[in-house]
């Protein structure tokens, strides 16, 4: 870490998070957990494991086309747990709030929360609140935590990626970052961008029923694709090729990232899903995917290969090959 205070660009997900966490946080907290670097951490229980996660949400504007702050934090703590094949069971919720707060807001807040809990299935079961003066945050910060159990025989993790692999998504890239952008910013479009923010436990539950042999269940969230595939590659130690053609993207996010000069594939995403599944499982795992209803336009996008390990390129449209890093900077602050 070159700069002796913290800097806006390591809450991004991207590079100089990776060297904060690592430089810092690793090497104080060190085991063997937190070593995994995965979205939430197994931990064996009696005969079984159950999942652990915690999270926190700043998201501006609290409220967005497609959901606000409070149910991006039920589908963001569920996520997590469902990325390492958990089926998660139970949330605590603590909320920091500003004085001066629309008591009207937080009530649609809440509300969002508590039907998102439901219609996940999970419950919310321990919670703790504060108030903080007018100017010491902004408007309400959400921090969650999440346990889900694992069951017998799912092995799922970002250091399980094998040579051969196939990679697909469940459906368009971006979509949620540019709903906030646009929003924050005012910026008005034909048709409106609606964030993808919603719970992938059912999805990544179907999935694992046809194919219990999944690698690897990755949400690309702060940092996008681009960077989420890095992280993979280098806890796999394999390469990842991905193909610009086979990418996923909304006509009208695809125009919103060209004006503002952003590379959709970096650009936050709440509703998706990577997986890395054996190539003999793709199309069943395929066909599960388009006939739920999060998972209609599911595709390939790549592979993974044995060289180029912990290294991610992207085959252009016009045959080139461009290397893909991971997210430097931060292009979209405050977008979870």
């Amino acid at each position: 870490m070159e700069s002796m205070t913290v800097q806006l660009d390591q809450g991004s997900g991207g590079r100089a998070t990776h060297e904060l966490v690592q430089d810092l946080f690793i090497q104080s907290f060190r085991n063997e957990y937190l070593l995994e670097m995965n979205d939430s951490a197994l931990v064996n229980v009696g005969n079984g494991q159950i999942a652990m996660t915690t999270d926190s949400y700043v998201v501006d504007p609290v409220i967005f086309p497609g959901g606000n702050i409070g149910s991006l934090a039920v589908h963001g703590t569920v996520n997590d747990l469902a990325m390492r094949g958990a089926r998660p069971l139970y949330m605590t919720a603590g909320f920091i709030l500003e004085e001066g707060l629309s008591l009207e807001t937080l009530g649609e807040i809440v509300s969002s929360m508590a039907a998102a809990a439901r219609e996940a299935n999970v419950f919310i079961v321990a919670g703790d609140t504060k108030v903080v003066p007018r100017g010491k945050a902004d408007k309400i910060f959400i921090n969650t935590s999440g346990v889900g159990v694992v069951p017998p025989g799912v092995r799922v993790g970002g250091q399980y990626a094998e040579p051969g692999d196939a990679v697909l998504i469940n459906g368009t890239i971006g979509d949620h970052g540019m709903a906030v952008l646009c929003k924050r910013e005012g910026l008005a479009f034909e048709n409106e961008i609606r964030s993808d923010s919603a719970s992938l436990n059912g999805l990544v539950e179907k999935m694992l029923e046809v194919c219990p042999q999944i690698h690897v269940l990755r949400d690309p969230t702060r940092g996008g694709v681009a960077t989420t595939l890095n992280e993979i590659a280098e806890q796999s130690h394999v390469g990842i090729r991905l193909e610009e053609e086979a990418l996923p993207v909304r006509e009208d996010v695809a125009g919103a990232c060209e004006i503002l000069g952003l590379d959709p594939l970096y650009v936050a995403n709440e509703g998706k899903v990577l997986v890395f599944v054996p190539a003999r499982c793709m199309k069943s795992v395929l066909r599960v995917m388009r006939d739920h209803p999060l998972g209609r336009n599911a595709c390939k996008i790549g592979e993974t290969v044995s060289n180029d390990a912990g290294r991610v390129f992207l085959r252009t449209r016009i045959g080139g090959h461009r290397l893909l890093d991971m997210l430097r900077g931060e292009q979209l602050p405050r977008i979870c």
